[in-house]
């Protein structure tokens, strides 16, 4: 089971100031083989929330689909906008019955899922359907070990945007830099009161100076 919770890919998630950051690489995996070098791991959910995914594909794609259409339903329904902690509960149950449904094909998705409501919100989503909820920063994939020594060593509180994304550029390529699995260049989200945008894709062919 170990061994099936491992995910090729290097995402990262961040508290800074007035935002939350979230970055991951663009490399796709199946075995040791590169299937995709221009995948985007970041997702916006809706204007105020994105996440970050690591895991089976398709199992992904499907979720984010699902948690898109139910919190739609779920706003017409109610008349106001999700919280965040609605919206992160919500997809933690859907993980939580994904990875416990028979198949021959582990359900493994691991997500970072970040928003702004009233305040900034950073969760941990693991793939048995935990949900943590992060004040400082998280990493998921098989480079977080590279990432989260980066971030250990440089994260610091109440950092600006700018300090951010240097940090969170600085942890995946640390990944890049040693894991197969992650490569190919770096997605950036930027989650704030004025909502959550994709502010740079970094390509990488060679080591950040």
């Amino acid at each position: 089971m170990e061994q099936q919770l491992k995910t090729g890919t290097t995402t990262v998630g961040i508290i800074c100031k007035d935002s939350i950051i979230l970055a991951a690489d663009k490399r796709a995996t199946a075995g040791n083989f590169i299937a995709d070098k221009k995948v985007e791991k970041v997702v916006k959910v809706n204007d105020f929330m994105a996440l970050t995914t690591a895991g089976s594909v398709s199992d992904l794609q499907l979720l984010v689909k699902y948690l898109k259409a139910e919190l739609k339903l779920k706003e017409i329904r109610t008349g106001r906008f999700n919280t965040v902690k609605e919206a992160a509960n919500l997809l933690a149950g859907m993980v939580f019955a994904n990875i416990r449904s028979y198949s021959m094909i582990p359900g493994v998705t691991h997500f970072i899922f970040g928003g702004f409501d009233k305040e900034l919100h950073l969760y941990d989503l693991y793939p048995d359907g935990s949900l943590t909820n992060i004040d400082d920063f998280v990493s998921s994939g098989s480079g977080s070990v590279m990432a989260y020594g980066v971030l250990e060593t440089m994260w610091k509180k109440d950092m600006s945007d700018a300090e951010g994304i240097q940090l969170v550029l600085k942890a995946i390529n640390a990944a890049i830099q040693r894991d197969s699995a992650s490569g190919n260049g770096i997605d950036i989200f930027v989650i704030n009161k004025n909502g959550a945008q994709k502010v740079e894709t970094r390509i990488l062919d060679t080591k950040l100076v």
